[in-house]
């Protein structure tokens, strides 16, 4: 068997900065306890890739960080009952993926940080808190070695910022004034658990399990997004990330 050519200059200026980038956000990530979850529905070996390497380093002296892969049938479901706020979730796969699309539209809801992975058409701007792109459109992309050389280069860069103490506190949120000016309160996307008792409607958010009125979005079911403001929800939120 052949082995893949591999380009002269795999990364461009722009896509080495985001790497850069991606690499101190996990780390500090890590160095708050996080976890990280690796998917990609199509191409299944990516995600267990991604576990095993940063589980098991083979670089002597460096970390084991913990990582685990979501493969089977539903990995959404598998996600969704795993994954704890402050978590990172690593994806790899196209653009247009509906199952990793479902899963970064839900993120926020988790209260988890996302990577994507992928290449061809990119996706939609803040479809994902961090995006490795080749801009290739060539189907064979995934098996040329481009997507490994990606992540392996994000486990050894993570691993030089953790070794970096100072680079791992995060900085402090600062107020962007995206809030209500009445009640102070920002819209927060939230996920749908299940009907509460009293009418109301128990609700996954970044901040934990809410109970909101739901009266404005009715009906609603187990799995619905809505943007929650002031302990209502006020729009639900389509299969494109609009709000209706």
């Amino acid at each position: 068997m052949t082995a893949p050519v591999m380009p002269e200059q795999p990364l461009d200026e722009a896509l080495a900065a985001d790497l850069a980038a991606t690499s101190l956000s996990l780390a500090r990530r890590f160095a708050a306890g996080a976890t990280l979850w690796s998917l990609s529905p199509a191409w299944e070996p990516h995600a267990n890739h991604i576990a095993v390497e940063f589980v098991h380093p083979v670089i002597v002296g460096k970390r084991a960080l913990p990582a685990v892969a979501l493969t089977g049938p539903d990995p959404v479901g598998l996600a969704r009952a795993s994954v704890r706020p402050g978590d990172v979730i690593l994806a790899v796969a196209t653009a247009g993926d509906p199952v990793v699309r479902s899963v970064m539209r839900r993120a926020p809801a988790w209260g988890t940080t996302t990577i994507w992975i992928g290449h061809g058409p990119r996706p939609p701007a803040g479809a994902a808190d961090h995006v490795l792109w080749l801009d290739d459109p060539d189907p064979r992309t995934p098996v040329t070695g481009r997507f490994v050389l990606l992540y392996h280069l994000l486990w050894e860069l993570t691993h030089v910022c953790l070794e970096h103490p100072g680079l791992l506190t995060e900085p402090e949120a600062g107020c962007d004034g995206e809030v209500c000016v009445t009640c102070s309160d920002e819209g927060r996307l939230g996920e749908v658990i299940s009907e509460a008792p009293d009418g109301r409607t128990l609700v996954r958010t970044a901040a934990g399990q809410e109970l909101v009125d739901t009266m404005l979005v009715a009906p609603v079911a187990p799995g619905d997004l809505v943007l929650v403001h002031a302990g209502t929800a006020i729009s639900r939120i389509d299969e494109e990330g609009e709000a209706r």
